[in-house]
C-alpha cells in the first residue's frame, strides 16, 4: 500500500522547505516518490530537491487542477507502477485548489493507493491578507486540510497568532494545527501531528484513564457519590477483574463521570506561573474537581514547559518542544470557564 500525501499552500508559504525537511527527519528508510506540479513551465524546485535523492516526477503543463483526469492520473498511477514506493509526495502549485488534488486521487480507484493527509502550510504572517485578497483558493486549501502547519511565526506577536488561529478555525475547526517555528521541531514530531497520531482528544483520552484508576485506586469520596455502584464493585474485585472493570467502565461510561477540559494555545509561561496555576486547581469550589491535569506549553526564552497535576503534586519541567502547546483537565464538575481564565486564555 502505498501513502499517499498532500502538501498545499500558497505561493511561498514554505511547501518545499517542509517536504525536505520531513525527508531528511521524517521519512528516512521510505521509499519516497515527489510530484511536484509548478504553475508555469518551468519546474524551479526541482533542483533543490534532487540532493535528497527522492525521485521527482515534474508535470508543468499547468495546475494540478487542470489537468484532473489526464496527465495527473497518467502520472500517478505510472509512479506506482514504475517505482512502487511506500509514500507518495504530491506538492501542487501554490494557487491550486486542495479539493482538486484529493478528489484527483480518489478517482483513480487505484487499491495500492491509501490517502494519508492533507496538509496545508499557512504563512502567519500574511493569513489575513491573503484570506482577504485571495478568498476562494486560499479558504479551500484552509477547509479541505486535516493539519494545517503554520510558517514564518516567529517574531508574529501573540495578538497576530491569535488573529491567524482564529480566522483558520473560521474555516476548519477540526485540522490539528502547528504553530511552533520549524526549527524548534524535528520532523518526526510533524509527521506525527500530520498523521494524527498526537491530538487533544487522544491526550484527554489518556488522562480519563489515568484519572478513572486512581480513583479507583484511592477510592475517592467524590468518584463514590458519582457513581456508587461502579466504585462498590471496585471494592469487590480483585486485582486482576478490577483493571477489566475499570477498562469496560472507561469505554461505556466514562462520560457520565467525568467532565474534560482541553485546548490548544500559543501562549507562553513561565514555571513559576504555572505552579501558581497548578497550586490553584485545588480550590473545588471555584474550579471544580479536579482529577488530572497535564500539558506542555511554550516557555519564555524559547524553552517549553510540560506539567502534571494530581491533587496535591504539581510538577513543571522542562521538556522538548511540542507543534503546539496544549492543556488538558479532568476532572468532575469542572468550570471550564473558570479553568481557562485561570490560565490566562
Amino acid at each position: 500500500m502505498t501513502k499517499v500525501d498532500i502538501f498545499s499552500g500558497f505561493l511561498g508559504a514554505g511547501k518545499t522547505t517542509l517536504i525536505k525537511k520531513l525527508i531528511a527527519e521524517a521519512y528516512q528508510g521510505e521509499k519516497i516518490v515527489l510530484i511536484e506540479n509548478e504553475f508555469g513551465e518551468i519546474g524551479v524546485d526541482s533542483g533543490f530537491l534532487k540532493d535528497t535523492g527522492v525521485q521527482i516526477n515534474e508535470m508543468n503543463s499547468g495546475c494540478i487542477c487542470c489537468t484532473l483526469v489526464g496527465d495527473f492520473g497518467r502520472a500517478l498511477n505510472e509512479v506506482i507502477e514504475t517505482y512502487d514506493p511506500e509514500r507518495i509526495l504530491i506538492e501542487p502549485s501554490g494557487v491550486g485548489k486542495l479539493s482538486d488534488v484529493i478528489i484527483a486521487v480518489q478517482n483513480l480507484k487505484n487499491e495500492k493507493i491509501q490517502l494519508n493527509g492533507f496538509t496545508t502550510i499557512v504563512d502567519a504572517k500574511k493569513c489575513k491578507m491573503y484570506m482577504a485578497n485571495f478568498g476562494e483558493f486560499y479558504q479551500n486549501q484552509i477547509e479541505h486540510a486535516s493539519s494545517i502547519i503554520l510558517s514564518h511565526t516567529d517574531g508574529l506577536s501573540q495578538k497576530k497568532l491569535d488573529q491567524c488561529i482564529a480566522m483558520i478555525r473560521e474555516h476548519n475547526d477540526h485540522a490539528s494545527i502547528v504553530t511552533t517555528p520549524w526549527d524548534q521541531l524535528t520532523g518526526a514530531s510533524i509527521l506525527e501531528t500530520m498523521e494524527q497520531k498526537k491530538t487533544l482528544s487522544a491526550e484527554l483520552d489518556k488522562l480519563r484513564e489515568e484519572a478513572l484508576a486512581h480513583e479507583a485506586e484511592h477510592h475517592h469520596h467524590e468518584h463514590e457519590h458519582h457513581h456508587e455502584h461502579d466504585h462498590e464493585h471496585h471494592h469487590d474485585h480483585d486485582h486482576e477483574h478490577h483493571h477489566d472493570h475499570e477498562h469496560h467502565h472507561d469505554h461505556h461510561h466514562a462520560d457520565e463521570v467525568f467532565d474534560e477540559f482541553g485546548i490548544y494555545t500559543t501562549h507562553t509561561f513561565t514555571a513559576e506561573q504555572l505552579t501558581d496555576i497548578l497550586g490553584k486547581l485545588s480550590n473545588f469550589a471555584e474550579y471544580g474537581q479536579v482529577l488530572r491535569a497535564k500539558g506542555i506549553v511554550a516557555g519564555e526564552g524559547g524553552q517549553w514547559l510540560h506539567f502534571d497535576y494530581v491533587p496535591g503534586e504539581p510538577e513543571v519541567r522542562e521538556g522538548t518542544p511540542e507543534t503546539s502547546g496544549m492543556i488538558c483537565v479532568i476532572g468532575v464538575g469542572l468550570d471550564q470557564d473558570a479553568i481557562s481564565e485561570l490560565f490566562g486564555l
